[in-house]
């Protein structure tokens, strides 16, 4: 593993931006064979820090300044007018290596609307192998899941919270999920995790490790991508500053852009691609006019419940005890156990918030025994715990744009929350079945009181006031950006392919047409391990 000479242009046949959930199992898969030279390149640094490696740690990788971009939204006027914190992965391994460790695929019925909205090949029956081809989990059906692959999953700790969460959500008349990574996603559980013997398996760990002693792969960290270089219609060489140098790197094949939601479309339009009075109005030159590029932008928009315990068996008592911060240390360090193998949430709820009309769940319930005011921050001084609710198929969309041509600022991100009425709909509906859920015997043997809204808050118009104002916040799944398909406002094709330019491609969250239903982070590494294989199909 080098640093490509600063000196000179160098030349690869694959060049990858984004050393990302996408990136790295590209980087895998397209230098395993050894006939194609491939350069991956990340803007952060190596993930050496500790804590990314400790699934408890992500309390100390939420706004880490190295490791971390941490990003703010523009104020939004769906949740009156607050920023939103967008953290996303500046690290080797990117978001895989600080998110919530938590392992969902989607339903099979987002990938049959892929499919029906024009893109080939994207089908669950299409996208099913890579699914298997990339996860290594014991238990379900053989059939469906997979018993090998790089990402180690396993089920979350046991706690008795949980337990009574799983147990409230069947008093509520929601029954316990089997494997909601099965043929039904509907239902109460633990989550499942990205975590093997209480180590997190980021796709770094996963995917880049096997890989990096490769004599034809090249991992170079702290190069920022600033510019794709076209010439007569074709991407040729990438731009990129390294330790304050710029330098340039030649592609053969392909110039693939991994870089997540928000930065592969920041690169298309500082490359000239994009919308053209976008481009035009910060004085880039235009390449090809994309106006779907930055458009189309989805996000899980959480809104967080929070509970005082009866009963001091939260993590919020661990933290806050000097003997249980000893005790739960021990419970690792000994046996790779206890809260600090765990991730931020670790029980997971699927279910129609309209019943009569359609047993297809539409919001999940994330369950942690812990309570912040925020994500990732330090616990309350009491006993507590956090139920959270997000629509998994919002309709407000959003947008993503360049502020200047400086490649080095920051994009500008507008979520638009809340901006369409069934997502207001929706969110009500949300909140008020985590109420009745927490209210069901099991799980009210555990609520003191309920902190946030609070039982003051009762009319639809109280609790929608407090959700803008309050209650919703992100749950880390920006998607849509730059999407697969036909229509004017697509942005590549089922081959992911950026529209009329040649060599370029984008791979990687962005190219979701409608965002899938659940944490994202296991479809991005099955879009990485679908794409390698057209990819190298392409390439012979």
């Amino acid at each position: 593993m080098s640093s490509p000479p600063p000196d000179a242009a160098t030349e690869f046949d694959f060049i990858i931006v984004g050393a990302g959930s996408s990136g790295c199992v590209l980087a895998n898969r397209l230098s395993a064979s050894g006939g194609h030279r491939v350069l991956l390149l990340e803007a952060g640094p190596r993930d050496d820090y500790k804590w990314i490696h400790i699934p408890m740690g992500y309390s100390r990788t939420m706004f880490h300044p190295e490791i971390n971009w941490g990003f703010y939204t523009q104020p939004d006027p769906g949740i009156a007018g607050r920023k939103n914190y967008w953290p996303r992965g500046r690290v080797l391994g990117g978001c895989s290596a600080i998110n919530g460790l938590l392992w969902v695929r989607g339903q099979s019925d987002d990938f049959r609307i892929w499919e029906a909205l024009g893109n080939k090949g994207w089908g669950w029956d299409d996208v099913l192998p890579h699914f298997k081809a990339t996860e290594s989990y014991a238990r379900g059906d053989a059939r469906i899941r997979g018993r090998s692959g790089e990402t180690s999953v396993e089920d979350g700790e046991r706690h008795e919270l949980v337990d009574a969460f799983i147990a409230g959500a069947e008093q509520a008349g929601i029954p316990r999920a089997i494997d909601y990574n099965g043929e039904i996603q509907e239902g109460a559980a633990y989550f499942q995790i990205n975590k093997r013997r209480g180590i997190r398996s980021s796709t770094s760990v996963a995917f880049l490790r096997p890989a990096e002693r490769r004599p034809n792969l090249v991992i170079t960290t702290g190069a920022h991508a600033t510019r794709v270089r076209m010439e007569t219609g074709r991407a040729t060489s990438l731009e990129y500053v390294q330790a304050g140098v710029k330098r340039m790197a030649r592609a053969r094949h392909d110039i693939i852009l991994s870089a997540g939601a928000l930065q592969s479309p920041q690169l298309l339009q500082l490359s000239g691609i994009g919308p053209g009075a976008l481009l035009q109005q910060h004085g880039v030159p235009l390449v090809r006019n994309l106006p779907g590029v930055g458009e189309n932008m989805q996000d899980h928009l959480q809104i967080r419940l929070l509970f005082k315990s009866s009963r001091p068996v939260t993590n919020n008592d661990v933290v806050n005890s000097w003997l249980g911060r000893l005790r739960v240390r021990w419970q690792y360090f000994i046996r790779r156990g206890g809260p600090m193998a765990s991730g931020i949430n670790q029980g997971v709820l699927f279910t129609s918030s309209r019943p009569a009309e359609t047993r297809r769940p539409d919001i999940e319930f994330h369950f942690g025994t812990t309570s912040s005011d925020q994500p990732g921050a330090r616990p309350h001084p009491w006993s507590g715990f956090t139920i959270s609710t997000c629509q998994l198929r919002p309709e407000s969309k959003g947008w993503v744009q360049i502020g200047s041509a400086d490649p080095l600022a920051a994009p500008i991100i507008q979520p638009n929350y809340l901006s369409h009425p069934l997502d207001v709909e929706t969110a009500l509906r949300g909140v008020k079945l985590v109420r009745k859920v927490s209210q069901a015997p099991a799980l009210a043997a555990y609520v003191k009181e309920e902190f946030q809204p609070g039982s003051a808050a009762q009319s639809d118009d109280e609790l929608l006031a407090w959700v803008r104002e309050r209650g919703a916040t992100t749950i880390f799944h920006p998607a849509g950006t730059c999407k697969m398909g036909t229509d004017s406002m697509s942005v590549v094709d089922d081959r992911l392919r950026v529209h009329g330019i040649r060599g370029l491609r984008v791979v990687d969250c962005s190219v979701m047409p409608i965002i899938v239903s659940g944490n994202t982070n296991a479809a991005c590494i099955m879009i990485g391990n679908k794409a390698a294989q057209m990819i190298l199909e392409d390439a012979r």
